[in-house]
């Protein structure tokens, strides 16, 4: 039986604006970042090199709240 697709979400932390990385349905942060990019990028690889997703949470702007995918 194969694996289900690894499923990264990449989002603003309220608390203190820092950007995180977390599995779909999880409550443990994989890495966090100080910048939108730099945490893109390293879920970008992460899926990868995982056969996975990433889905982007908005933070600002029109589409703020809405959930992308890379």
């Amino acid at each position: 039986m194969a694996d289900a697709k690894k499923v990264y979400h990449v989002s603003k932390r309220a608390e203190d604006g820092k950007w995180v990385i977390k599995f779909a349905g999880g409550e443990k942060v994989i890495k966090t970042f100080s910048t939108k990019d730099e945490a893109l990028a390293y879920a970008d690889q992460l899926a990868e090199n995982q056969g996975g997703t990433v889905l982007f949470h908005a933070s600002k702007g029109a589409k703020a709240g809405k959930i992308q995918k890379r």
